[in-house]
């Protein structure tokens, strides 16, 4: 009997989790129904960690372009340039069920359970420390995911672009005293965005009195801003400034109680 074409999609769709050459989507189980999150994974046999990217927006994947998601977000286009450095990559985009993923669901227990999954998901099939990496309201997730989980879960966090004020889960509203990990906080020095302010971005590393190492890096680079100052293609997003700002990320990562 043959199977339509329809079937096909909604059995990939479902198939439990696996390991995977390369790169590819996977499928996580959301914690609630048949829920799925969407992760494109990138695996670096060489790697010393794996980052668990959380992009901003709505956390959409973009056009898909040849299986590969084809948004313009900072972390999303600059996955490949992670896995340069030596890490595997798991980027996180918004659940199956979800028609947007805004400040309140990003503070939501919903989210923290689908953010335990990715990070279980990273730590049983590549057995390395993973780290949180957020970008612009990506590191309203990162942020409560770092607060939320069970110590020992991730080895550390990396906010770049942060919110900072006017929205929930603003960083400096969250409980950052309960982050008990390596944290890092980058920000562009133009960055316009007036939801994500660099002199109140400095201000986050200050509350986190009991993280082992804290920084903030205030980046200085980059050409030809187009668009709104909040979104990717602006400051807000190190455009043309990505290779440098990853190597940032990369090089504290590597070692940050240097």
């Amino acid at each position: 009997m043959r199977i339509p074409t329809s079937l096909f999609l909604v059995i990939a769709f479902l198939l439990p989790l696996r390991a995977w050459p390369g790169e590819d989507f996977i499928y996580l189980d959301a914690g609630r129904g048949e829920a799925r999150i969407p992760v494109y994974a990138m695996e670096n046999p060489q790697a010393s960690a794996t980052l668990v990217l959380l992009p901003g927006g709505d956390s959409g994947t973009g056009k898909i372009v040849d299986g590969k998601p084809g948004s313009g977000n900072f972390l999303v286009r600059s996955r490949q340039l992670f896995e340069d450095e030596g890490f595997n990559v798991l980027v996180v985009f918004r659940a199956s069920d979800l028609r947007l993923l805004d400040y309140p669901e990003r503070i939501s227990q919903e989210h923290m359970v689908e953010l335990g999954n990715v990070v279980d998901y990273a730590r049983s099939t590549f057995g390395k420390p993973v780290w949180l990496v957020g970008t612009s309201r990506g590191t309203v997730s990162a942020t409560a995911a770092a607060i939320a989980l069970a110590r020992g879960k991730i080895s550390g966090l990396v906010l770049t672009s942060s919110v900072t004020n006017r929205k929930a889960g603003a960083i400096g509203a969250q409980d950052l005293d309960k982050i008990v990990v390596p944290t890092l906080v980058l920000h562009h020095k133009l960055d316009a965005c007036p939801i994500c302010v660099p002199a109140q971005a400095e201000a986050i590393v200050a509350k986190l009195k009991n993280a082992p190492a804290r920084k903030f890096i205030l980046v200085d680079g980059g050409s030809s801003p187009r668009g709104d100052p909040c979104e990717a293609m602006h400051w807000h997003g190190y455009v043309n400034f990505e290779a440098q700002t990853v190597k940032l990320i990369a090089d504290w990562i590597r070692n940050p109680l240097s």
